[in-house]
Order: C-alpha cells, then sequence, then structure tokens
C-alpha cells in the first residue's frame, strides 16, 4: 500500500504541517508527499493518479481542513464512478491544529493527527453528496449559510482563526442576508413558499466549527438532512442563533413554525438569479442545483479507535 499525503500549498498553511513532517520521519512506510498548487488541483491531482495508476493500492491522506479533504473526496469519488469502482483507491484524513473540526467530529473515539493510527486504520465505506458535477463530504450551505462561509473564507485568507472567521461571518449575514428568494425541492415535494434566511443540506452534524446544523445526522445512512429557516424578523434569528449553536433548533419554541427539517435522498435547489452554495466551505456558483446522496461511495480509511 502506497500512502499518498496531499497537502495545502498556500503560504499560510505551511506552519501547520511541522508536526506531520515529524510524525513521517518516524514512521517508516511508503509514501509521497503532494503539495497543492492551486484552487482544484487537489482533485485534479487524485484523478491524474488513478488515471495513470489504475492497478496500484494507494490510499490518498487529505491533510487539513475542509477545502482539502472536499478536494481529495471530489477527485476519488468522481473517479471511481467513471471507472465502475474504487476498490484499490481509498481516502484517509489527517487534521492540523487549526482547521475546522466539522468532517471528523461524526467519527468520535479516534485520533485523526496520528499517523500511526491512520495506518493501522480500517475502511468504511462513508456517504458523500454529489451536487451537479461536484461533491460535498459535510455540509452544502445555501442563501444566509452561504454567505457566512463567503466572508468567512474572505477572512481566513487575511489570517483570522476559523472560528474567528466564521462569527464575523454570521454577523455580516445578519445583515446582508436574510430574505432568500430560492425554491427548496425536498424528493419532489417543495419544502416552502416564500423568502427563506437559509437551508442546509447535510451528510454530517456541523458546521463552520461550531454550530450543530443538523444534529440528527449520520455520514452512512443513506439520506441528506434538510434544515430550512423560512425568513423572520432580526429579533427572531438572534433568539435562534444559540439554538442553532447547540443544535436545539429543530422542535424549539424559537423555531416554532419557522425551522423545518426533512430527510431526503434528493434536493433540488432553484433561483431566477445567479447565488452560490458552498460545499465544505468550496464555493460553486450557479442557478440551478441537484443534490443527490451516494450511499457508501467514499471508501474512508478511519484511524483505529482509542
Amino acid at each position: 500500500m502506497k500512502y499518498i499525503y496531499i497537502i495545502n500549498g498556500r503560504a499560510d498553511k505551511s506552519l501547520q504541517y511541522q508536526e506531520f513532517y515529524d510524525q513521517l520521519k518516524e514512521i517508516p512506510h511508503l509514501h509521497l508527499v503532494y503539495t497543492t498548487l492551486g484552487e482544484g488541483d487537489a482533485t485534479r491531482y487524485v484523478r491524474l493518479y488513478c488515471d495513470l495508476h489504475p492497478e496500484e493500492e494507494v490510499c490518498f491522506v487529505a491533510c487539513g481542513g475542509n477545502g482539502i479533504i472536499n478536494g481529495v473526496a471530489s477527485g476519488l469519488v468522481g473517479y471511481g464512478q467513471a471507472a465502475g469502482q474504487c476498490g484499490n483507491k481509498t481516502m484517509a484524513i489527517l487534521y492540523f491544529a487549526g482547521s475546522t473540526e466539522d468532517i471528523i467530529i461524526n467519527f468520535p473515539g479516534r485520533n485523526f493527527r496520528s499517523i500511526k493510527d491512520m495506518l493501522d486504520g480500517t475502511v468504511t465505506p462513508t456517504d458523500i453528496i454529489q451536487v451537479n458535477d461536484s461533491y460535498c463530504l459535510n455540509v452544502c450551505n445555501i442563501g444566509f449559510n452561504s454567505r457566512v462561509a463567503s466572508r468567512a473564507n474572505e477572512l481566513v485568507a487575511k489570517g483570522k482563526s476559523a472560528h474567528q472567521a466564521y462569527t464575523r461571518g454570521v454577523i455580516n449575514a445578519i445583515l446582508t442576508s436574510r430574505y432568500n428568494r430560492i425554491k427548496v425541492k425536498v424528493d419532489g415535494e417543495r419544502i416552502a413558499r416564500g423568502p427563506m434566511v437559509l437551508c442546509t443540506v447535510a451528510n454530517g452534524r456541523r458546521v463552520g466549527g461550531e454550530f450543530n446544523c443538523a444534529p440528527n445526522a449520520k455520514v452512512n445512512d443513506g439520506l441528506m438532512d434538510v434544515c430550512y429557516f423560512r425568513a423572520m424578523s432580526l429579533l427572531r434569528l438572534l433568539m435562534l442563533i444559540p439554538h442553532y449553536r447547540s443544535g436545539t433548533h429543530i422542535g424549539s419554541r424559537a423555531g416554532k413554525n419557522k425551522v423545518l427539517y426533512r430527510q431526503a435522498r434528493e434536493v433540488v435547489l432553484s433561483s431566477k438569479d445567479l447565488i452560490d452554495i458552498y460545499l465544505d466551505g468550496e464555493q460553486l456558483p450557479g442557478s440551478h442545483f441537484v443534490l443527490k446522496i451516494l450511499p457508501g461511495a467514499l471508501p474512508l480509511r478511519l484511524p483505529k479507535r482509542v
């Protein structure tokens, strides 16, 4: 088995990798390290490598946060579907301090910071969401949440921590993005009419490092969890945000008649205007999106339990 560690080539990420290189020196195993060249490069690299080495047994290790994880997963799943199978190609995650833990929080009791634990782990088929020709492992954000992600990305690029950036993104979105006219159909049925604040379509439970947007979500149940906020007053929204953070917004008094929660296999989003949705924090512009759950489509190598 060869392990290919894929790390983010952004200059501001370099200090995060010292712990990784220290571990790598101490654990001899067949491996390569690939540093991404820019946006979308992780996906391109994984697909190209799979095309050029179809018989080789490889585990692609995404080193870092949501963006690099999404890039590696998108490359592997896309290749697997095109080839009919990807049984000799798997994926693992190596987390570093400073990255958001939104995805790994779905796998409690495992140490995602240890190369040794990853090498001793086992492969578990994990669901992933297909969004048109792209993929999402954790959460798709639409409307208010999309504006939050956009602002947070801008602040992270300027050196703010993920936690600070997301919190400030929420404040910005409260002022600018509370009324969004986007149609949402869940398994063929329109979920609501009129403007909305936000909609999350989730495979995992948490977004932004602290917001438990889909507390009932499971990454291996073959379903997406859809959380929809109808348009509401600023005061009502401010009352809901603490519940959204803790995961108690479903069934709360503050969310009565305003928060809708469904599970689905297909979700269709459409708008008369060009909008952005965010897939694990990565921007995808458009006006029509079809989201489908792909059960067990991602062969994810999980670290051994600790």
